[in-house]
């Protein structure tokens, strides 16, 4: 079964700049794994709004990534290059990429794959490299939340937000988050929040105040940037720690760098995609070490919210960009 690996494949080309509409099903050859790398036959990967982003070009796509969108998949190994030896053909993988899931079969290096947790389905697995992988290196790493602090998760029914808030509680953390109506705020204390914000309708300023009786929150991970960023400022205690993964309201703004000072603040962001090889590598043996752990314990649950058919990733981006999804969007070839 696995030797039968056809010449070709279904992938879904970015024709040129523009809305979901350019997305369409092209063909490619099936290609060949290099040294380090496995090809996967993938069974589902996840649509993430940096797809969104490329789609559109407005990403800066690091030198060498290819022109096919998609950040993560699951699937089984089906051929490994020379100088692989921690996997197996037919292994269940998940993989970090940088680019290449929205297509049948991808090469990933090695050394960027997981295995797929035993209590989660291959299909569910697709969604969760990059979510894990960006909360991981930023949350854990880089603002170093530690038990007992309190925790914002700005967007908290986003994949990353759900994943956010439980590896937050799961090492020990008070969360609060913000979600866009009653319904994800429902599903974000579902998934272990202490206090979900509409940020449509309160302030998460005052509530976190509030929480925290006066105090200020220790970490903000945040999605929004724009205005949002001087009222952080004001929210965040002593020695706090703003960390950004995007700036979806914008990159410039007006705030206060006096209360960075005087409050000792550490304001940082990263991405993930331009990593080195060597650096995600490095975030996927944390991750398997002190997270994939959690699995079998209990502790963390997929989020999966809709599947579509890979021919249909126009549709899957503009649920992306409606903002009416409740964590993870999936394409299955």
């Amino acid at each position: 079964m696995l030797a039968n690996i056809p010449a070709t494949q279904t992938v879904i080309e970015i024709r040129q700049p523009g809305g979901p509409e350019v997305l369409l099903p092209a063909t490619r050859p099936v290609p060949e794994p290099k040294p380090g790398e496995v090809l996967i036959r993938i069974a589902a990967a996840g649509v993430n709004r940096a797809d969104c982003l490329q789609r559109m070009g407005r990403y800066p796509m690091p030198p060498g990534a290819s022109d096919i969108p998609g950040l993560e998949c699951s699937g089984t190994i089906v051929r490994r290059g020379d100088g692989v030896s921690q996997w197996s053909d037919g292994d269940q993988v998940c993989a970090l990429m940088i680019g290449d899931g929205y297509g049948e079969y991808a090469c990933v290096p090695a050394v960027q794959c997981l295995p797929v947790p035993a209590p989660v389905s291959l299909t569910d697995a697709g969604g969760l490299p990059e979510t894990f992988c960006t909360v991981w290196t930023n949350v854990f790493e880089r603002v170093r939340l530690q038990a007992g602090e309190t925790f914002l998760m700005q967007g908290g029914s986003s994949g990353i937000g759900i994943t956010a808030i439980q590896l937050a509680k799961a090492f020990g953390a008070k969360v609060l988050c913000t979600a866009g109506s009653d319904e994800k705020c429902r599903a974000c204390l579902d998934y272990g929040a202490d206090v979900a914000i509409n940020y449509r309708t309160q302030d998460f300023v005052a509530i976190g105040k509030e929480f925290t009786q006066g105090r200020g929150v220790d970490v903000i991970f945040d999605m929004v940037g724009g205005d949002y960023i001087p009222r952080q400022i004001e929210l965040l205690a002593r020695e706090g720690r703003l960390c950004f993964v995007a700036l979806m309201h914008g990159t410039n703004v007006e705030a206060d760098f006096g209360a960075v000072q005087r409050k000792h603040l550490t304001i940082t962001g990263s991405t993930l995609r331009s990593r080195t090889e060597v650096q995600k590598a490095a975030i996927i043996r944390a991750l398997r070490e002190k997270v994939w752990p959690l699995w079998s314990q209990g502790k963390l649950r997929t989020c999966t919210f809709r599947t579509f058919p890979l021919v249909q990733a126009a549709e899957a981006h503009r649920l992306m960009e409606s903002s009416q999804h409740i964590g993870k969007i999936l394409l299955v070839p």
